[in-house]
């Protein structure tokens, strides 16, 4: 069994950070283990307060898989502050932690920030460079490339100067464009693949970043190819959001249980070892 790690906080929720992603590789047939890096206290209605782990238990946490389960490939979600972000990105170029998907959580669905500017740097900066794929909203590849990303070739200029800064590929995340039809774009240094789809009326979109990029990176850990874990992991992030349980008063969480893979999408071959 391939193994996918989540460098992640913990929502009490249950609809995102390492709840979702551990959820989101069961359902692609991975083993996942995780390295919480903050406690929060919320539900569907919002955060309610947020404990940041210490320095060392993150370093304990990291150290413990190292030597007894090394992932096949990790994900992070947010980190809350500059010298977290340092202490992860130093751990995966010294563990050589490959292939990495760098989720970089930095604003609300309300549009709120949620890193200082320092840590916007950080990321930037020290885990961009290390990522297989970055996957930002479009507020999120604003703050990354520093001009405003609003249509599609904003998004496309965007996902190239994600590469140029040293990520493998971005895929820019189009759920914020305006009108019901949405286009996401996966860019890489051979080109851009468009993914349209229609809009989903729901306000069930709690973890829909984190539940995208952990299935990507459950793809990543199978061993397919960058191309394949992307649209299977849209198409199961669709189908997550369609048939989400409806549940809290909020901005629910969507359905994990469903099967990663249906015969609406074949299921990718592995690529040789």
């Amino acid at each position: 069994m391939r193994i996918a790690l989540t460098i992640a906080g913990s929502d009490s929720g249950g609809g995102a950070g390492v709840q979702a992603d551990l959820k989101t590789f069961h359902q692609f047939g991975v083993f996942g283990t995780s390295v919480i890096v903050a406690v929060t206290a919320q539900n569907t209605l919002g955060v309610r307060a947020v404990h940041d782990v210490p320095e060392e238990i993150v370093a304990a946490q990291l150290d413990a898989l190292a030597a007894d389960l090394p992932p096949h490939a990790i994900k992070t979600g947010m980190l809350s502050s500059v010298s977290l972000t340092l202490q992860v990105a130093a751990a995966i170029r010294r563990l050589d932690w490959r292939p990495y998907v760098l989720d970089p959580v930095m604003v609300a669905t309300s549009g709120d920030r949620l890193l200082s500017p320092g840590a916007e740097t950080a990321v930037r900066d020290t885990l961009l460079p290390l990522s297989a794929i970055v996957t930002p909203n479009l507020d999120e590849a604003a703050i990354l490339c520093g001009f405003p990303v609003r249509t599609e070739p904003e998004m496309a200029r965007a996902g190239a100067d994600l590469v140029a800064r040293g990520a493998g590929a971005a895929l820019i995340k189009g759920g914020h464009l305006a009108g019901d039809d949405l286009v996401d774009l996966l860019v890489t240094p051979a080109g851009i693949h468009r993914f349209p789809h229609r809009r989903i009326a729901t306000t069930s979109t709690h973890g829909t970043g984190c539940t995208l990029s952990a299935a990507i990176t459950a793809g990543l850990a199978l061993e397919w190819s960058l191309e394949e874990s992307v649209a299977t992991a849209l198409d199961y992030l669709q189908r997550a959001i369609a048939s989400a349980p409806g549940l809290g008063t909020g901005h629910g969480p969507v359905n994990h249980a469903i099967p990663a893979i249906t015969p609406s999408i074949s299921r990718p071959t592995r690529s040789p070892t």
